[in-house]
């Protein structure tokens, strides 16, 4: 093992970030298909900076009876019948998904991938609903544990809309290509990389400051604010 590959192990505490995002036939992951899904995952450099690797991708067949809203069509633009959609069976496309971040793994000595989704419950939602309708043994992912880039946006920039974040962080953003799941991962890729590196940037400022500088004086916070007394319930017990 690398030295660069144990930096990498312990940044995110043995977890490997890998960008997701799904296009689905609506919000529930139990009932509504899921049709497309798309994975990038972030390498770390030489120099200590996050990288996206290519997008996995693929159209996916919805499960037997899964729901399609025709709202949902409408956003994504998603044609289920489409001839030349070459879709697979959910199992199919989370073995496609899987196996490149299992070999990722392997080679940045990471025990689990944490998913990284712009509301990212959401995409981990119908993950974790694929795979256990395909009964699927193998998922490299933490079951519940996510990196949401809508909070880090919010913090980062004070944007929470995937596009408004990403052109706060200085990236192109193509309206035309929103609601596909690999632009849509693509973007969220760069945007989550760019707020970790500009994190490391500061506080690789920070702890480069001369023995000389003014002490940083961070402010107290404000008491918490005492709750009013509560008025007794007058009605008889």
């Amino acid at each position: 093992m690398t030295e660069q590959t144990h930096k990498y192990a312990e940044r995110f505490r043995g977890f490997l970030p890998v960008v997701v995002d799904v296009e689905t036939g609506g919000f529930d992951c139990e009932r509504d298909a899921l049709l497309e899904i798309a994975a990038v995952v972030v390498h770390m450099d030489e120099n200590g900076l996050v990288r996206p690797d290519p997008v996995i991708s693929t159209h996916v067949v919805p499960f037997p009876g899964g729901n399609i809203d025709p709202r949902s069509l409408e956003i994504t633009g998603i044609d289920p019948t489409h001839p030349f959609r070459a879709a697979v069976e959910e199992r199919e496309a989370l073995d496609l998904i899987f196996r490149p971040i299992r070999k990722a793994l392997k080679r940045y000595d990471c025990q689990r991938a944490i998913l990284v989704g712009h509301n990212a419950s959401f995409d981990l939602s119908f993950v974790n609903a694929a795979i256990r309708r395909t009964g699927h043994k193998r998922s490299p992912f933490h079951q519940f544990s996510c990196f949401d880039t809508a909070t880090l946006a919010g913090l980062a920039y004070g944007q929470t809309v995937l596009s408004k974040a990403v052109q706060a962080a200085g990236l192109e953003w193509n309206a035309n290509e929103a609601h596909s799941a690999v632009y849509d991962a693509e973007r969220t890729a760069l945007l989550f990389c760019d707020i970790v590196n500009r994190w490391k940037a500061l506080r690789e400022a920070f702890d480069a400051r001369p023995a000389t500088a003014p002490e940083l004086v961070i402010p107290e916070a404000p008491p918490p604010l005492n709750p009013e007394p509560r008025v007794p319930d007058p009605t008889p017990g």
